[in-house]
């Protein structure tokens, strides 16, 4: 028998080459199902199954198989040895400017956007980098989309309670001419990253075993504190003055200090001076006024012995020596002595009158009949006694001196 040839219209022919296209797609589209159920999870990371949206497993590293999608879906996380970073973007000062709307940026929540405020009342400006690594990867996958906020929330509230209990020094060294800028106030610096991670962590301990447990460990935190950029060049200018003033104040103290020295060298020298001079006129007045110690203690004892006398005649003849002119008078004379009183004009020309002789005395006598020999013999020896008129006035007191005291010789 004899087939007849089968023609086919164009119609047939698309229909025909439709129906195998379609059926090799299909044919791909099922390998490509069946493979998709195969993943190669990378050593730093491992997989988590959901069947139907619900966690049923974790696989480490290596060639998973698993339904194909939408039985099962499979996503890839860090591995539990992986370190993530993350940073603290609400306390950047640029991230909080940008958030605020541009007539913001002159208020007080521009002024005080990025800045923490210290216990002392310091601002000071942090900037955090945080460091954790997945601990509970069912959780951190049901938590993955508010992970990097949860992080920024208690790394705000860290650093605020920490920088309020802390002062501005042992936040960062900003006052270094401060005293309590020592030792431990660099010890309380180095343990500020080591207080921020232990009140992150308390925060997250209080999250643990609730729905919100993000399944995460904190490993580090790095910590870089400023100060203002309007801060900087004041905290220079004084440190600059308070370096400048301690200069001062040791260049004045070392001036006090020599001239204290020159003072306490002068005073010595001066009490040394007094005590010498004290000591030299204690021996004067011990030897000018020895005569008279001697004379009290003689008299006191009854032991005169004329010593009264003798001193008398040796001070009185030193006296007369002195004077300008002495007169005389016996005193058993009863005769009348007329003595001259002041002559102005004489006083006016003493140049003259000392080259002038003049008399010492003018004495009037008119001696009665009853007068003794030995008066009249008295009175003729001190008239032959008395000096001549060319004579000095010490020469004239000398010469009465030894007329009148001659007999206590």
């Amino acid at each position: 028998m004899n087939r007849k040839p089968v023609t086919t219209t164009p119609w047939g022919q698309s229909y025909r080459i439709a129906f195998f296209g379609l059926y090799g797609a299909t044919l791909l589209a099922a390998l490509a199902w069946l493979f998709s159920s195969v993943h190669q999870i990378t050593p730093d990371s491992q997989a988590v199954v959901f069947r139907f949206g619900k966690p049923v497993a974790v696989e480490s590293s290596g060639v998973l198989f698993a339904w194909p999608k939408p039985v099962d879906n499979v996503e890839i996380i860090p591995g539990p040895a992986r370190i993530m970073q993350h940073d603290v973007l609400p306390l950047q000062r640029a991230e909080q400017l940008r958030q605020l709307p541009a007539d913001m940026y002159a208020s007080d929540a521009g002024a005080g956007a990025g800045y923490q405020l210290t216990g002392d009342a310091g601002v000071v400006q942090l900037n955090m980098q945080v460091f954790y690594r997945i601990d509970n990867p069912l959780r951190y996958v049901l938590q993955r989309p508010h992970i990097d906020a949860l992080i920024d929330r208690i790394a705000l509230r860290a650093s605020t309670l920490v920088c309020a209990g802390r002062d501005l020094d042992t936040v960062l060294v900003a006052r270094p001419e401060a005293l309590q800028n020592d030792t431990h106030a660099a010890q309380e610096r180095s343990r500020l990253r080591s207080d921020l991670k232990q009140m992150m962590e308390r925060d997250l301990q209080q999250l643990s075993g609730s729905d919100n447990d993000p399944g995460i460990v904190i490993e580090r935190v790095d910590v870089s504190s400023a100060l203002p950029d309007g801060a900087v060049d004041a905290f220079n200018s004084v440190l600059t003055a308070s370096q400048q003033a301690e200069k001062n104040v040791a260049q004045a103290q070392n001036s006090a200090t020599l001239r204290m020295q020159k003072a306490q060298q002068q005073a010595d020298r001066v009490i040394q001076q007094a005590q010498a001079g004290s000591s030299e006129m204690h021996a004067r007045a011990e030897v000018a006024t020895q005569t008279i110690t001697k004379l009290a203690e003689a008299r006191a004892s009854g032991s005169d012995a004329g010593l009264l006398q003798r001193l008398w005649r040796e001070r009185v003849s030193a006296i007369l020596s002195r004077a300008g002119e002495v007169i005389t008078v016996e005193p058993e004379n009863k005769s009348r002595l007329v003595l001259p009183g002041p002559n102005p004009a004489a006083d006016q020309n003493n140049s003259a009158m000392n080259s002038a002789p003049t008399p010492d005395a003018i004495t009037t006598s008119d001696w009665s009949s009853s007068q003794s020999p030995s008066a009249s013999s008295d009175t003729n020896s001190s008239s032959a006694a008395a000096p001549s008129s060319n004579m000095s006035s010490a020469e004239k007191a000398s010469a009465n001196a030894s007329a009148i005291f001659g007999d206590l010789r």
